[in-house]
């Protein structure tokens, strides 16, 4: 079958939705529910194989990424990852490299994970939400306790190993309103890749449309902006921020590579442990189920229409006030979950925080239309 598809990024999930931990605005803990027929989640060796064996085809690229999520993906235990680096051998093209990624909450880490981490070469992010008193609020064990310290502890350990995990905050209701508390100490941390995700749960009965444990649009483009004035004057060349990072790439005429500033999505699909494929992380459920991989590829999940259906809604339904706004190029309208309030004009469609990113592009667009005239009159490769 021909790859229509140039880029794609596959969230395998090894154990689905099991985690040790209970943090209070997860929302993959509910994808039990898709699963009724078992209390046991851990990716058996025949779909291990031939996931491996179907991303590895489907991959045009010299580098391979795979992407192991939860849940909690160390649930799996060690012997499963190195199980995966066995297959991984045995189907791995001559010249190509093949990378592992894993999303941990880093509360299992301990001496023999980092030291398989570190010699394997994996590549690992830690979710943390900022020092205790804010990462605790949410972050919970199934026992309602803390988890600040484990974690704090997993990444010191890591660090030992030689290891610098990009760190993914979570930025919500709470640690929005100290974005410098919550910048400053994650790059005491030693962090050199962050990555902040908002806080959007959708409640029908709130009159902003979201939960209020979810990030207020205004609030995070205001928290957004001020981390990112102090990143300009200190940290340039030193941090990757990654929603920097995506604004910057207007400067060069690049393309986003984060999925929810994309014209379109469907690039970032999910692969349960069963071998269920999803269209998106975010659309775990029967609807946005297409098929298993033991029946059909990933190449033709890819390639089917439902996939690409699904992607080019996001730039379809697209409201008026959107597709006439000045940062639309960096935005796109963010990510169709959390598209579900009024523009002013009355159309559905508008993205709960979309004053938010207005105000933040607004406010770096100055920096970034400054970087785009100095490459520009340098004749600079981007």
């Amino acid at each position: 079958m021909k790859k229509e598809y140039s880029e794609f990024q596959v969230f395998a999930k090894p154990v689905g939705p099991a985690c040790n931990l209970n943090c209070r605005y997860c929302y993959y803990l509910e994808k039990k529910s898709l699963f009724r027929d078992t209390d046991f989640f851990l990716m058996s060796d025949d779909i291990l194989e031939e996931y491996i064996r179907q991303l590895i085809e489907a991959s045009t690229g010299n580098v391979i990424n795979f992407s192991w999520h939860g849940g909690e993906p160390l649930l799996a235990g060690i012997d499963f990852y190195r199980k995966v680096l066995k297959i991984q051998s045995s189907y791995k093209p001559a010249g190509k490299t093949i990378l592992n990624g894993i999303q941990t909450n880093g509360t299992l880490l301990n001496e023999e994970w980092c030291k398989f981490i570190a010699e394997e070469r994996f590549l690992i992010g830690i979710s943390m939400d900022g020092p205790a008193e804010y990462h605790d609020i949410y972050r919970r064990t199934k026992d309602d306790s803390n988890t600040w310290s484990k974690v704090n502890s997993g990444i010191q350990l890591l660090k030992k190993y030689g290891i610098i995990p990009e760190i993914l905050c979570v930025v919500n209701a709470q640690n929005v309103k100290h974005p410098l508390i919550i910048y400053d100490y994650l790059k005491q941390t030693g962090a050199k890749f962050i990555t902040f995700l908002p806080l959007v749960v959708p409640e029908s009965d709130s009159s902003s449309g979201a939960s209020s444990d979810s990030v207020p649009s205004e609030e995070f483009g205001f928290f957004l902006s001020e981390v990112f004035d102090r990143w300009v004057e200190e940290d340039i060349g030193k941090i990757k921020v990654q929603i920097f990072e995506e604004a910057a790439r207007t400067a060069f005429n690049q393309e986003h590579t984060l999925c929810i500033f994309k014209e379109n999505c469907g690039g970032v699909p999910v692969v349960e442990h069963n071998g269920d494929f999803y269209s998106c992380d975010h659309f775990v459920n029967e609807e946005y189920l297409l098929g298993n991989i033991m029946d059909h590829s990933l190449v033709s999940f890819l390639d089917s229409e439902r996939q690409k259906s699904f992607g080019k809604k996001k730039s379809n339904t697209l409201p008026q006030c959107c597709c006439e706004c000045e940062v639309r190029t960096m935005c796109n309208g963010e990510c169709p979950k959390n598209r579900f309030v009024l523009a002013p004009d009355g159309e559905a469609g508008l993205n709960y925080l979309c004053k938010g990113y207005k105000y933040f592009f607004n406010h770096c667009r100055p920096f970034v239309e400054a970087i785009s005239v100095a490459w520009k009159n340098c004749d600079l490769p981007s």
